[in-house]
């Protein structure tokens, strides 16, 4: 049967030589056909796979600007100019208080521990200028580790000083030079320092449950909720710096990358990624709207740093006028839209106060490390909310502003740290999630 039908259709196709041209056609054009939905089929598929890998996509909640642009604008603009910019002399010293001094609670013993590898220099190696700001106390540090131990080790630079004035959102005060020195922060990177237990849950405990604890939707109004994300923001950002800077053996004093850690108090976390880029942004916000006061400061560190201090002015420049950031994000976020109604000057004043506390719980971190950098960020947080809300409209931010010389230097180096933080997120995400994957399958036999 099968045979006969063959030759009958053989002998159609003899005589019909324009139809066998026609199925061959017809059997072309379905074979392309194929082949190119199984193409677009694989595009597609590719597609969808990076769309799941890029778990963050839309605004940044509470932004004016998304997660693509901002991962592209932080590794291409932000992250290297922010990089030079904190390595310069004017950028790389911060003025600080380092001894204990808790408000809140009594002395648990960390603020009366020695770490014998912590050098406070001889003055002969201090600029003239720092000389009164010299502590005639020792610091001190957590547990006797040395990762958390402060290098205080200062060259001979100097440079002039700025304004003198409060800043009513801090508790930080620059002309308390009695107990404050000079600190290099490029001898002592945000890292791992042994900081950890109940000495270290207090604080954050303190932080969150008394000066800005999670309200719910329902619960709050908006203003009081930026300042819980600012701070989880904040937390994150000082997570990841741990993380990313790990004591991986302490014997063999090996450091590196901690992606579990990583994964386990942030990643698995949504919210705390998301208020992490919250937090970038606003404070890039207030850089960008304090431009002019930046570009016109003086960047003066003594008659040896000319090329250098020229150098720190340009990158300011660079940094508040880029164009790829004005085109691409030019409202990082909108501050404009707080304090309305009748509650407004009442609800300034009460997260004031309660960003006061966080800032003068700081005193209270019994690791000398931890203390300096939690010290640095809150005042550029501090600096980054008296910018965008001390003085109301851009006319009068430019004729009333004033800050002081140590809190240009906390801001900026506070957005190179969540800079820092945002761009290893991005990056690191998808292998610190991998591996947590892979411990949920495997047996884990060294866990304690």
């Amino acid at each position: 049967m099968a045979d006969t039908d063959v030759g009958n259709v053989n002998a159609k196709e003899k005589r019909s030589p324009k139809r066998l041209i026609l199925l061959i056609g017809a059997v072309a054009v379905v074979a392309v056909a194929v082949f190119l939905n199984t193409q677009n089929s694989s595009i597609f598929d590719c597609n969808c796979r990076k769309a799941e890998k890029q778990k963050y996509i839309g605004m940044v909640e509470d932004c004016c600007c998304d997660y693509e642009t901002v991962n592209k604008l932080n590794t291409e603009v932000l992250h290297p100019l922010l990089q030079d910019l904190v390595k310069t002399p004017f950028y790389r010293y911060f003025k600080v208080k380092l001894w204990c001094d808790c408000p809140f609670w009594p002395d648990d013993g960390m603020c009366r521990l020695r770490d014998c590898s912590v050098c406070e220099c001889p003055e002969s190696e201090f600029p003239e200028p720092f000389k009164k700001a010299l502590s005639k106390d020792n610091p001190v540090c957590q547990e006797g580790k040395p990762q958390g131990a402060v290098d205080r080790t200062v060259d001979t630079r100097a440079f002039t000083g700025w304004t003198v004035t409060d800043n009513p959102w801090t508790s930080d005060d620059e002309t308390d030079n009695g107990e404050m020195t000079y600190v290099n922060l490029l001898l002592n990177p945000e890292r791992y320092t042994g900081y950890i237990g109940p000495s270290a849950r207090r604080i954050w405990d303190a932080i969150y449950s008394e000066n800005c604890p999670k309200y719910t939707s329902e619960q709050s109004c908006q203003e009081e909720k930026i300042l819980y994300k600012l701070v989880s923001g904040l937390h994150s950002s000082i997570t990841v710096h741990i993380a990313s800077d790990y004591l991986l053996d302490e014997a063999k004093n090996l450091w590196g990358q901690n992606l579990t850690l990583l994964y386990d108090r942030v990643l698995r976390y949504p919210d705390r990624v998301r208020n992490l880029y919250f937090t970038f942004l606003f404070v890039l916000r207030a850089v960008t709207k304090a431009e002019n006061y930046l570009v016109e400061a003086e960047y003066e560190t003594g008659k040896d740093n000319v090329i250098e201090d020229l150098k720190t002015k340009s990158l300011m420049k660079q940094l508040v006028s880029d164009p790829k950031t004005r085109a691409a994000c030019p409202l990082p976020f909108d501050e404009a839209k707080l304090w309305k109604g009748q509650r407004g000057p009442e609800l300034k004043q009460q997260i004031q106060k309660q960003f006061r506390n966080i800032s003068a719980i700081m005193d209270c971190v019994g690791c000398e490390k931890c203390r300096l950098w939690g010290k640095l960020q809150i005042l550029g947080l501090g600096t980054a909310l008296k910018i965008l809300f001390t003085v109301n409209g851009e006319e009068n931010l430019r004729h009333n502003l004033k800050l002081q010389r140590n809190e240009v230097i906390a801001l900026m180096n506070l957005l190179n740290r969540l800079s820092e933080s945002v761009r290893f997120v991005h990056e690191m995400s998808p292998v610190a999630e991998r591996i947590a994957e892979d411990g949920k399958t495997k047996p884990n036999h060294n866990r304690t």
